[in-house]
């Protein structure tokens, strides 16, 4: 689902619950790629997100975790 704002609404199983996320295709495309470049699904990287961002919205966290693993690159 697209809404004006360009998010993107996936389903995920995380930690055996089914939630959404909302983010750009742009955090997806990023994401999606650096599981594959981890060798992981993408529902294990988003939860070892979700399992470290504290009191974090989970979408922001995933952005902030994907801004960082770009710039390290």
């Amino acid at each position: 689902m697209t809404g004006s704002s360009g998010l993107r609404k996936h389903s995920l199983t995380i930690a055996g619950h089914r939630t959404s996320i909302s983010l750009e295709e742009a955090f997806w495309e990023a994401l999606r790629r650096i599981a594959a470049e981890q060798r992981r699904s993408l529902a294990g990287l988003v939860a070892e997100i979700d399992a470290a961002r504290g009191s974090a919205n989970l979408s922001s966290a995933i952005r902030l975790y994907v801004l960082a693993t770009e710039r390290r690159a």
